[in-house]
């Protein structure tokens, strides 16, 4: 057997795990979300006025935000928990843009709201998301956090159906919420990112609570206990992906986390290739770094649950690199004749077998959001294949590339932050996001 067939049976049978994997994931995520749409239909008429809820305080880490901020703040304004109960602070972190103007003019059209606005200079600021959060938790009364991105659009009861789930079990640290591509029309790739964050971030971290309680804080839409906080203090500066980051520390301590579906907020994504690159090697960046950071407690039996997600992380970011690479180039290589596989058609009818139920699973886990499940979806998570997850290499390869880059030479964690745009929503398109 040649090398390049030993290299063809890993890359098949670790994308043949893979897949496996995330079936298995999927139809615990689909379960659990039809449980959880049954239960929220039970308890519709319930009535919360005489429920006593607690003090929480909304950060928001903001860097050159004026393209997103007021519409953010507004949607946070709205929300249907007691307005005597939360606090909104904005930390407008070291930015050169009029954000600090629009926020301005937000608190003089609501002087009877809680609204604080951080203006930090590039001394006390401009050091990154991580940064930003422990300048706000200084300052923060809430015995509960909440954390919302400066991009986000939260639906009105989204704050208020976190803190009823947070506060019905002790041992939950934290709960976090869903989040849905704002604007999905916008181009081929924001459908693509839209297909992504319904079928693999969504779903699975539905899955992955449904059969092991875990789940992964992401950097929005969600909410924790203070306590916990000051107990691990603050935010790692290091971590570009201090959500990850925090999830292990939380699972470390005793916690757990939930996910709770219903509690929903609508996010901006990047429109164009360039930005998205940027941002997802910053995210891989991040998940490098706290994976190599907890690997150790990946067989350190006191470490809990949270060396499966160990584990998991390991699988995406060590197993599907290498065996995307190596199929990737046994593919170039044979197509220019420096190589040639052996196995034949097995080879040729494992790989046909593996793009449909690759199509056919991300379809399905689909069907549990309204006007996704179509032949549109199905021909995009097609071409998806073939072109959006051999970016994933080039951003994973490049995210490696710059930590070693940036162990090598010490350097500081700074803003690297998404480029947004302005939206020009139809009006029949406003009315469909209200109602979801």
């Amino acid at each position: 057997m040649s090398l390049a067939d030993c290299l063809s049976l890993y890359a098949i049978a670790a994308i043949w795990g893979l897949m496996f994997l995330n079936i298995f994931l999927s139809i615990g995520g689909f379960i659990y979300m039809i449980r959880v749409n049954r239960q929220e239909k039970d308890k519709k008429h319930k009535k919360h006025q005489d429920q006593e809820y607690p003090m929480v305080s909304i950060m928001v880490p903001a860097h050159n935000e004026s393209i997103v901020i007021g519409k953010t703040v507004m949607a946070l304004l709205a929300f249907d928990y007691p307005a005597d109960r939360y606090e909104i602070i904005v930390i407008n972190d070291n930015s050169s843009d009029n954000s600090a103007q629009v926020l301005k003019g937000i608190q003089e059209k609501n002087p009877d709201r809680r609204l604080m606005v951080i203006n930090t200079d590039n001394i006390m600021g401009g050091k990154g998301k991580s940064n930003a959060l422990n300048i706000a938790l200084s300052v923060a009364k809430g015995t509960v956090i909440a954390i919302y991105d400066a991009d986000n659009t939260p639906a009105p009861d989204a704050l208020r159906i976190l803190v009823e789930n947070l506060m019905e079990d002790e041992k939950l640290g934290a709960v976090i919420g869903k989040f849905r591509t704002r604007n999905r029309n916008a181009s081929l790739l924001t459908r693509f990112v839209n297909i992504e964050t319904l079928a693999y971030q969504c779903m699975n971290q539905a899955g992955r609570y449904f059969f092991f309680k875990l789940c992964t804080i992401p950097g929005t839409n969600y909410v924790i206990r203070r306590s916990i906080i000051d107990e691990m203090g603050g935010w790692d500066t290091k971590a570009l992906s201090e959500d990850t980051e925090i999830s292990f520390r939380l699972y470390r301590m005793g916690y757990y986390i939930k996910f709770m579906p219903l509690a929903v907020t609508w996010e901006q994504e990047p429109q164009k290739l360039k930005q998205w690159f940027k941002q997802r090697t910053r995210w891989a960046k991040g998940n490098v770094y706290v994976l190599i950071k907890n690997f150790k407690y990946a067989f350190d039996p006191k470490a809990g649950p949270m060396r499966l997600d160990v584990f998991y992380y390991a699988l995406v970011y060590v197993l599907m690199l290498t065996s995307l690479v190596c199929s990737d180039t046994i593919f170039v290589l044979g197509i220019l004749g420096l190589c040639h596989v052996t196995l034949g058609g097995f080879s040729s009818l494992l790989w046909g077998m593996a793009i449909v139920l690759f199509v056919l699973n991300v379809l399905i886990t689909l069907s549990v959001e309204k006007n996704e499940f179509n032949v549109e979806s199905a021909l995009l998570i097609l071409l998806m294949l073939f072109t959006y997850s051999k970016m994933w290499v080039a951003v994973v390869i490049k995210a490696i590339y710059l930590s070693i880059q940036d162990a090598v030479f010490d350097k500081e964690v700074v803003w690297d932050k998404t480029e947004r745009f302005e939206e020009s929503a139809q009006p029949a398109e406003r009315k469909k996001l209200a109602k979801r």
